[in-house]
C-alpha cells in the first residue's frame, strides 16, 4: 500500500481549518524627546585652567621630592644624616659574657633549689672581664687577693674599723680585677664572698652610715649618683651607686656596691683631670657585674 500525501500551496489554509484571527500589536510608548538646552555649558576661564595646571605640576614635583627625601633618610645611616649625627655614648666594648660552669648538682644562686642564695661557681669566674683596649693591672689580674688589698681602697682613717668588721664577718674569699683604659680611667672590681647572705648584708650596713659609705682613698666625701637609674638590676640583688662630691680631688672617684646573695661587689672607677670619670661606662660596668652575680 502506498501512502499518499497532500501538498498545500504556500500561503493557503488547509481545508477544514478555520483561519486564525490576526493578533493585535501592543503600541509601545515613545520616550519623550529631551528638552534642548538653549545655552551651552560655560567654560572655565583660561586663567583658572592655567592655575590648576601649575598647582598640579607643583604637587607632583613636591610629592616626588618628598618621597625621595624620605627614602634617602631611611636608607642612610643615622650618622650620615645632617642634624641627626650621633657619636658614641662612651660605652666600652666588653667581650660576650657567659655564666661559668657549676659543680655537679649545684644550683644557681637564685634558683628554686638555692634558698640561701649561695654562689657555688668559682668566684674568680664571676668577675667582669676587662673591655677591649684595656691594660690589665698585674696586681689585680682576676685572681685571689688578700683582705689587706681590699682594705687598701679605703681612706687610711677608716681602714681599722672596716678591718675589724671584715674580720668579724669572716669572709671566705676575695677576688679582684683591675684595668686602665686609654683615656686614663682606672677600674677596680672586688668580689667578697661571705658564709651567708646575712653576713654580706651586715657588712654592707656597717660601712654605709646614714646612706653614705666609708670614704675611699681620694674621695673624702661621697653623694648618691643622681644619674643612676637602676637599669639592668637582677631580681634579688641590691645596688648602691655613689659619686664623689664636688669639688673633686686630683681624680674624680665613683663607687658602687652590689649585694647578691652571699657575695658583695665593690666597683671603683677613677680618672685624673678636669673631665674625670664618665657616667656611661661606669654604669655599664656596674650593670654587667650585677648580671654576672645574678
Amino acid at each position: 500500500m502506498t501512502e499518499q500525501t497532500t501538498e498545500t500551496p504556500a500561503g493557503t489554509v488547509p481545508a477544514g481549518t478555520a483561519p486564525a484571527a490576526p493578533a493585535e500589536a501592543t503600541p509601545v510608548p515613545r520616550a519623550p524627546e529631551p528638552f534642548p538646552d538653549p545655552s551651552p555649558a560655560p567654560k572655565p576661564p583660561r586663567r583658572v585652567l592655567r592655575a590648576v595646571a601649575r598647582w598640579t605640576a607643583a604637587a607632583l614635583v613636591l610629592g616626588g621630592l618628598g618621597a625621595g627625601t624620605a627614602f634617602g633618610i631611611t636608607s642612610m645611616e643615622r650618622t650620615d644624616v645632617p642634624g641627626l649625627a650621633t657619636g658614641s655614648d662612651g660605652r666600652w666594648d666588653y667581650p660576650r659574657l657567659s655564666l661559668p660552669a657549676l659543680p655537679a648538682g649545684s644550683p644557681r644562686p637564685y634558683s628554686d633549689g638555692n634558698v640561701a642564695e649561695i654562689h657555688h661557681a668559682d668566684l674568680r669566674r664571676l668577675l667582669l672581664p676587662a673591655p677591649a683596649g684595656a691594660i690589665v693591672d698585674k696586681k689585680l689580674d682576676g685572681g685571689w687577693v688578700s683582705t689587706e688589698q681590699y682594705l687598701s681602697e679605703y681612706a687610711k682613717g677608716g681602714r681599722s674599723g672596716i678591718a675589724q668588721t671584715l674580720k668579724d664577718s669572716a669572709p671566705r674569699h676575695v677576688a679582684a680585677r683591675g684595668w686602665t683604659m686609654p683615656d686614663g680611667t682606672s677600674t677596680r672590681i672586688y668580689l667578697v664572698r661571705f658564709n651567708s647572705t646575712a653576713f654580706a648584708q651586715s657588712f654592707l650596713d656597717s660601712i654605709t652610715v646614714s646612706g653614705s659609705p666609708v670614704p675611699l682613698g681620694g674621695a673624702p666625701e661621697t653623694v648618691l649618683d643622681e644619674g643612676w637609674g637602676g637599669g639592668g638590676k637582677v631580681a634579688g640583688t641590691s645596688s648602691y651607686v655613689y659619686d664623689e662630691a664636688k669639688p673633686y680631688g686630683e681624680a674624680r672617684v665613683r663607687q658602687a656596691y652590689v649585694v647578691a646573695g652571699d657575695t658583695l661587689a665593690l666597683v671603683v672607677q677613677s680618672r685624673k683631670g678636669k673631665e674625670g670619670t664618665r657616667s656611661v661606662p661606669f654604669h655599664q660596668t656596674v650593670i654587667l657585674q650585677n648580671q654576672l652575680l645574678g
